[in-house]
Order: structure tokens, then sequence, then C-alpha cells
């Protein structure tokens, strides 16, 4: 079963490009992954319906951090801010890697 990868920023246009080359990293690979990228703004709708495995922020909304958090704490997802630097560069290797990681961690917390 495909683990989504699901990221947020301020309109989901500069995410879009990162979650293209995170998503090209892992058909690569053969990784069972999707990734895909949305506007803040539908936060609720998209995890609601489609309960992504990980929740990734564009460092551009890292202040909504603590809100989503809250918000979504009873999911027992990972949450996290994008690395600024790994983002600027759209290093779509590296922030899929933290983030399979990331989902990783959460299952053997989780079990």
């Amino acid at each position: 079963m495909s683990k989504k990868i699901y990221l947020f920023c301020s309109a989901g246009m500069s995410t879009s490009l990162l979650a293209s080359k995170m998503q090209k990293v892992a058909d690569e690979h053969k990784l069972p992954v999707i990734v895909s990228a949305f506007p803040h703004s539908q936060i609720d709708k998209i995890i609601k319906d489609e309960n992504p495995d990980c929740i990734l922020l564009g460092p551009q909304v890292k202040y909504l951090y603590n809100e989503t958090v809250e918000k979504f704490k009873d999911l027992n997802k990972p949450i996290a801010v994008i690395d600024s630097k790994d983002y600027g560069l759209m290093d779509g290797e590296k922030v899929l890697k933290n983030s399979i990681k990331m989902i990783k961690a959460n299952t053997s917390i989780n079990k």
C-alpha cells in the first residue's frame, strides 16, 4: 500500500515543484509513495479526505506549524516543516528520505 506524503504551502505552487521531484525519486527507486502538494488553505479538507501518512509544511508557512500540530495531533501522523535549505535547493531526494524516516519512526512508535 502506498504511503502518502503531502506538502502544504501558501498557494501550493512552489511545493508542487518539490513534490514532483520527490515523486520522481520515489518512482526511480520503485517506492510505493505518493507525493502531492496543496495550498495550506485546503489542509483541513485534504487531511480529512485523504488521511496522508506524513504532513509537510513549506518554510513559508512554518508559522502555522504549532496550529497544525494541535489540530491534527490525534491522527498520530508525523508533521514537520521542510528544511529551508533543502527547500531552496529543491532537494527532492533528501526531503523524501526524511519523510520516509519520519513515517517509519512514527509506525514503530504507534505499534
